[in-house]
């Protein structure tokens, strides 16, 4: 058995391209029968149009309760313990409540408040390049690189100490690991639970100005204490998480098209679109939350009944030869409009905009300050059970 064979179909990969088996799946059927990891039968929709009207439309379609969606071997939890482990997680509730919830966490994630932060972010990555200098060639990038910045800019938007960083970044990779037992990830997430359960303690009693202090300051009155610690460990995990992937994986990509990387030496006005033709091309976030019909619904050809479960395979639709020609190509010039590797409709990732922002300075930060970065002998590691996919390491040298 290969160890692609024994992966949900939506994960498995190529390196950067959803592996043959998935496109096949979008470009054959764009509805598809399959088991989940949960060992429940679902409907794995691959092709953009149709990613899109799941994804847009939360009355019809709405996230699947946990109890469905539960790995097998996970232990059972009470309505208690699932309300309070639900408890302020944008991603696992539907509106009218993720409405409350977003509405007031907006505000922070503007483009405008994004740019307040610009100096701030600028100076941790010159920080961290400096180091890298100083260290010398060759360099592992994700330890040195890829995971601290977004780390270090996460915990200050938040109020995380960064110093307790350590536990935090374990807990998460292990977490999305999907070769660890499933008693254990759920031991994990309530560990993850009680750090921040702790936290919101020392913050309800000296709010900062940070963002968790924000909210303690500005809506104490409105959210509970199990919602504050729910937003703030879904903020730090998927804060740090994603942005660091795509940090390591985009410059791989980068250095694996040198055609496309000296365009964008050449012309760095283009670095907009890069971001965006990385975001699509590399679609590091497998798939949404599991979500379930609310009523019979027709999908590429197929009739979905009510009750049924449905996973989004955002790698398969970000390259949909509908959404845009030649789109397994890599082309930085194109700039990728429409792509869903943030997510669609209500659920479109909050920090969309920080991500950007990160991104948009760490790439021509790297290459100017190292312009012969290269890869080594040593081949890069890919996180190929991981339910955010990426690098595990990354050797450069200059």
């Amino acid at each position: 058995m290969t160890e692609s064979s024994v992966m949900p179909l939506h994960t498995r990969r190529v390196e950067f391209d959803p592996a043959p088996e998935l496109a096949a799946a979008r470009d054959e059927e764009g509805v598809k029968r399959i088991t989940t990891v949960f060992g429940a039968d679902a409907w794995l929709v691959t092709r953009y149009a149709d990613v899109r009207e799941v994804l847009g439309d939360a009355e019809r379609f709405k996230i699947a309760p946990q109890t469905i969606a539960r790995l097998p071997g996970a232990p059972e939890m009470t309505k208690e313990q699932l309300a309070k482990i639900n408890a302020g997680n944008l991603i696992g509730v539907d509106p009218p409540e993720h409405t409350r919830l977003r509405r007031m966490l907006t505000p922070e994630f503007t483009i405008r408040r994004m740019r307040r932060l610009e100096p701030r972010i600028r100076r941790i990555i010159d920080d961290h390049l400096d180091a890298m200098e100083a260290a010398g060639s060759p360099a592992e990038l994700v330890s040195s690189f890829a995971l601290p910045i977004p780390s270090l800019v996460i915990c200050e938007l938040l109020g995380v100490p960064y110093e307790e960083r350590e536990g935090f970044q374990y807990r998460s990779s292990r977490m999305l690991d999907m070769t660890v037992p499933a008693e254990e990830r759920v031991g994990l997430q309530f560990q993850a639970r009680g750090y921040m359960e702790d936290l919101v303690r020392r913050i309800q009693a000296d709010p900062g100005e940070d963002l968790l202090g924000m909210l303690v300051r500005e809506h104490g009155d409105d959210l509970t204490t199990d919602e504050l610690i729910g937003i703030g460990s879904l903020l730090l995990f998927a804060g740090h998480e994603t942005t660091s992937n795509m940090l390591s994986l985009g410059t791989l990509a980068l250095l694996r098209h040198p055609e496309q990387l000296e365009l964008l030496k050449k012309e760095p006005e283009r670095i907009d679109g890069a971001v965006e033709e990385l975001l699509r091309w590399l679609s590091i976030v497998h798939s949404g939350t599991t979500k379930v019909a609310m009523t019979e619904a027709e999908l590429g050809g197929k009739t979905i009944a009510p009750g049924d479960l449905l996973i989004c395979a955002l790698p398969a639709a970000n390259r949909d030869p509908a959404l845009m020609p030649d789109a397994d190509t890599f082309d930085v010039a194109r700039g990728a409009p429409g792509h869903v590797a943030f997510g669609h409709g209500v659920h479109h990732c909050l920090g969309a905009p920080l991500a950007r922002m990160e991104m948009k300075i760490a790439f021509p930060a790297l290459f100017q300050r190292f312009p012969g970065l290269r890869l080594t002998d040593n081949e890069p590691k890919f996180r190929s059970f991981s339910l955010v996919y990426g690098l595990s390491s990354l050797e450069v040298a200059w």
